[in-house]
């Protein structure tokens, strides 16, 4: 079902130079996954909005033949590597949305990805991320949260105590080195309690992974679905991924991305098991693509793009989106997908919704200086 204007506004060890994954503990049976598509990931070329007249046009040798995409409905169609999250559309347990920007209307990624990440108006404005704020509204037990990266992503700094654990290129310990670690640290009840954890958090992660060689997205969601499937696991996780900047040679290129994705998110299924009723995925990028094709078989920074939200948790089978259209008078600055929906409101709806929090409150803590946007149906099953 498509919301268009008129109905609208009616694991340890295992990361060498994969996408890194944070997580935070709550206690709640409920999980919140955050995919950052980071490098501005085109949402004309994911979610393909086939019958508009301008967008053949616009695209040119760009344009996806909606005969080999997924049609959603009579508008829209998902891009042909996306069989998974097309088959969790069909399923009533995915909800694209489509024109959708945080406020920042600038090209730079770093700035962009700030203020997607820390939840501010303007790039730098806030020093911690909206994940962080997340983590202190939920009733907590044991670790708060812990980082598997060499650094933390902006999104989980801040208050909330957020652990990392980065992979190393040195060999791996022997069983002797570690016991006699634990012996040193036996006496001293922080060092102790701290390497008993990292310890615990070492055998969590699949020690299956070859070492050298870069983890496939399917070893990454199945990593990160052993951490959130466990009854005491943590319950908000992010997970990053890159190479989304397709400045040339785009089809080939966001063909082969959009195919690890959907093999992440099948994984991320798949090892959750039951745990995936309750479980809310977000992906995101920092900002959109230009319209129209350049020169070099791409396309370049710009404005609005499409998000999604899957998972059983979610009331799916629909399309949100208040479509601004592809003709030249609907561009944003001419070149633009005109932005119509706050991504900080979709992200503000979807936690709270998530974790039954008041939506409200929730907005104000995760975006203080965002409008509350009211037009978002329900996301979430009851």
């Amino acid at each position: 079902m498509t919301l268009n204007r008129r109905r609208f506004l009616s694991g340890a060890a295992v990361l060498m130079a994969a996408p890194r994954i944070v997580f935070a503990q709550a206690a709640t049976h409920r999980r919140f996954v955050f995919i950052i598509q980071r490098g501005a990931a085109d949402g004309l070329h994911t979610v393909i909005p086939y019958a508009d007249p301008a967008y053949a046009r616009l695209r040119g040798a760009l344009a996806i033949d909606p005969a080999s995409a997924f049609r959603l409905d009579g508008t829209f169609a998902l891009h042909p590597a996306l069989a998974g999250i097309a088959a969790a559309y069909q399923a009533g347990q995915a909800t694209m949305f489509h024109a959708v920007a945080s406020p920042y209307r600038e090209r730079s990624h770093f700035d962009g990805q700030n203020v997607l990440e820390s939840g501010g108006s303007a790039p730098l404005k806030l020093k911690d991320g909206w994940m962080n704020r997340l983590a202190g509204m939920l009733p907590r037990r044991g670790a708060e949260a812990i980082a598997f990266a060499p650094t933390m992503p902006l999104a989980l700094r801040g208050a909330v105590d957020v652990a990392s654990y980065a992979s190393s290129g040195l060999p791996q310990a022997g069983d002797d080195l570690l016991l006699r670690v634990q012996q040193l640290y036996a006496g001293d009840a922080q060092l102790h309690a701290l390497w008993s954890a990292a310890v615990e958090t070492q055998g969590m992660a699949d020690r299956k992974a070859a070492k050298g060689r870069r983890q496939s997205p399917a070893e990454l969601g199945k990593l990160a679905a052993g951490f959130l499937a466990r009854p005491d696991g943590p319950r908000i996780a992010m997970i990053e991924t890159d190479g989304w900047d397709t400045h040339s040679a785009q089809n080939p290129r966001l063909a082969a991305q959009l195919g690890n994705l959907d093999r992440l998110v099948d994984a991320l299924k798949q090892g959750l098991g039951d745990a995936w009723a309750h479980t809310t995925i977000l992906i995101a990028t920092e900002f959109g693509r230009t319209a129209a094709v350049n020169g070099t078989g791409g396309t370049d920074h710009r404005t609005a793009s499409a998000a999604m939200l899957l998972g059983g948790a979610v009331q799916g089978g629909r399309i949100v989106a208040d479509w601004p259209g592809l003709a030249p008078g609907d561009l944003f600055d001419n070149r633009d997908l005109r932005p119509t929906l706050g991504l900080d409101a979709l992200v503000a709806h979807a936690c709270a919704e998530s974790f039954q929090l008041d939506p409200e409150r929730t907005g104000r803590v995760l975006f203080p200086d965002a409008r509350t946007d009211r037009l978002l149906p329900r996301l979430l099953r009851g």
